[in-house]
């Protein structure tokens, strides 16, 4: 059984995303569960990724946009109230994780029901005629798991030009010339009028069928107590959404096909005193367990040759041999 989650009809994106990390951290998962919630204009970091070099910060502050980081891997997107994002949330499996197109297919249906000739395409996106129409990542703490997507339906892609650095090698690696050619709204790909919440109607009577009422879960007065208490202790606060990025004097940048990478490694006397990854890769494993087990360890390929033996690379970052992170590491 499906339940969907009443967020209330909030657009406070710190909230919203304090809602989804409490829910897949606390809900039982006997049940799955659907959210869906529409956030003011915001900038939203994937886990990994360094803030600072992601976002056009003056831009940003002169239009009072949000930015918030989120729990789960993956690229830096732009909300505003023209975008919907959605929320599946169940238990943890082998089966559903990194299958991006188990959680998709439900939205995908409901697009091509519309007209629209969606297909999830390269690692996690929905695209329309090769021009991107959803972003994707999932979380999972091992026990539960979610996996949610942007769904761009009338958003102000200007901005999203404008708000966020987009790094060139991303956009020349997919053999594209900007980002405005590479992303659409789905409004252009329909033929008649239709609001964003109608839209989001549609994708709910897809997934609990048109007969009979949706079961809808409501968030208790200790939910959201706990709730508020997140959104300030975390998603409002500079040491989540910022964070410090350490010292370096040594940076390694490449992208694979998992994503893009960078590491910066702090050396002294041969040792590295503090090493940190930064990056779009979509691994579900808490980086810092590598980066823990990395630091102290001698800068050098041989002696950290039998360190990275014993990590599952995979778990941290995606379909990466141990052979290709030595190289990348010392290359």
């Amino acid at each position: 059984m499906i339940r969907l989650i009443n967020n209330k009809n909030i657009t406070d994106p710190s909230v919203n995303l304090s809602i989804e990390e409490y829910c897949v951290r606390n809900l039982d998962m006997k049940d799955d569960y659907l959210l869906f919630y529409i956030n003011e204009p915001a900038v939203i970091i994937g886990k990994h990724q360094n803030t600072i070099e992601e976002i056009n910060n003056e831009y940003i502050k002169n239009n009072n946009i949000h930015v918030i980081r989120r729990i789960s891997g993956g690229g830096t997107v732009y909300h505003d109230l023209g975008n919907l994002n959605f929320s599946f949330m169940t238990k943890h499996s082998q089966e559903s994780i990194h299958n991006f197109k188990l959680f998709t297919e439900p939205v995908i249906n409901v697009l091509r029901s519309m007209g629209v000739n969606a297909e999830l395409n390269g690692r996690n996106d929905i695209t329309v005629n090769e021009r991107k129409i959803s972003g994707n990542a999932q979380f999972t703490d091992t026990k539960s798991m979610f996996s949610h997507g942007t769904l761009l339906f009338d958003t102000d892609l200007d901005n999203v030009l404008k708000a966020l650095n987009v790094r060139t090698d991303k956009i020349e690696s997919k053999g594209i010339k900007s980002v405005r050619s590479r992303v659409a709204n789905i409004k252009e790909f329909i033929e008649y009028e239709l609001t964003i919440d109608e839209f989001k109607e549609k994708i709910i009577s897809s997934v609990f069928g048109d007969s009979g009422e949706v079961p809808v879960y409501e968030l208790s007065d200790g939910d959201w107590d706990k709730i508020n208490e997140l959104t300030g202790s975390k998603y409002k606060t500079w040491e989540w959404n910022y964070g410090r990025s350490p010292e370096f004097n040594v940076q390694k940048v490449k992208r694979f096909g998992f994503g893009q990478i960078d590491a910066r490694i702090q050396v002294k006397d041969g040792l590295i005193q503090n090493i940190k990854f930064y990056g779009d890769f979509l691994g579900s494993g808490e980086i810092s367990e590598v980066e823990n087990i990395l630091s102290g360890i001698s800068y050098n390929e041989n002696i950290l040759k039998d360190t990275i033996e014993k990590i599952d690379l995979k778990n941290y970052f995606g379909n990466f041999s141990k052979t290709e992170f030595l190289t990348f590491l010392f290359d």
